[in-house]
């Protein structure tokens, strides 16, 4: 009797440790945001269009664009803003659910992260001040100082860029790109690299001061959110990924790029395989 007693009591705590495993191994993200109604991601504010603050107000391409992704998860969006060096680590750290901050996919990244579907073009370019005659294509900053946002693809782009030509760029970092913009505009750097959006959207806002230098330099990129690509985030992913697609063909996204980049953009509907 008392080892049957024993038998039964090991049998339901050996059950109840299973259940315990079971409910960890399916922990869900995606699950755990619609119970909560509320879908929290973190981007940097200083990066118009996408992300920029007027008047203390969120306003750019990624506050609209994910308004209406919220929407068709049915979930209250709450945004986070985070200096750029902390919004991956944050994400590591699981202090939210999803960067928006634009990303530019590649391949060491892909390695670390889990990318949605592109969010815009990201291709590489550089801006000049609007009254400066000795810069006419990249190759003309040879020699020249750059400034460009830390740790960004661009910034990591025209380095490399600038080894192939006869003096490579003095290219210093900044804190965000609008730091950059302010010194070209005061003459303390020659050029400023970004993505081909941001710069148009910079020189169009400041037309006496700025103009973008064309061609773009860099290879065709594209900008992505960013997940952590563990099987407990691998439904919210995938759920963004299907808001972004219905998004893009009913013309949500077009109306989007048009209203912030002027033009809209032919992106794909799967994640590409990145070229950097």
């Amino acid at each position: 009797m008392v080892r049957t007693m024993l038998k039964t009591a090991l049998l339901g705590a050996t059950l109840l440790v299973a259940g315990a495993a079971a409910g960890t191994a399916m922990a869900d993200t995606l699950a755990d945001v619609k119970k909560a109604g509320v879908f929290t991601v973190a981007t940097e504010m200083q990066f118009p269009p996408f992300d920029f603050l007027e008047n203390n107000e969120y306003r750019g391409v990624d506050k609209d664009l994910f308004d209406e992704v919220a929407k068709e998860l049915g979930v209250k969006a709450k945004y986070m803003d985070l200096p750029w060096t902390s919004v991956l680590p944050g994400l590591e750290a699981k202090k939210f659910d999803l960067v928006i901050a634009p990303v530019t996919i590649t391949k060491e990244r892909m390695k670390r992260y889990s990318f949605t579907v592109p969010i815009s073009e990201a291709t590489a370019a550089l801006m000049k001040r609007a009254d400066d005659k000795t810069i006419n294509k990249p190759e003309d900053i040879a020699g020249k100082k750059v400034g460009g946002g830390k740790g960004t693809s661009q910034l990591a782009q025209v380095k490399e860029f600038g080894q192939t030509l006869p003096t490579p760029p003095d290219v210093r970092e900044y804190v965000d790109s609008n730091q950059s913009y302010a010194d070209l505009a005061a003459g303390r750097v020659d050029a400023s690299v970004n993505s081909l959006p941001n710069l148009n959207f910079a020189a169009a806002q400041r037309k006496e001061t700025f103009a973008v230098v064309l061609p773009p330099f860099g290879k065709p990129s594209y900008f992505s959110w960013v997940g952590r690509p563990s099987d407990d985030d691998k439904s919210l992913i995938e759920a963004v990924n299907a808001a972004l697609v219905k998004i893009q063909k009913d013309g949500r996204m077009a109306a989007i790029q048009k209203k912030w980049f002027g033009v809209s953009q032919e992106l794909p509907t799967t994640v590409p395989e990145p070229q950097l």
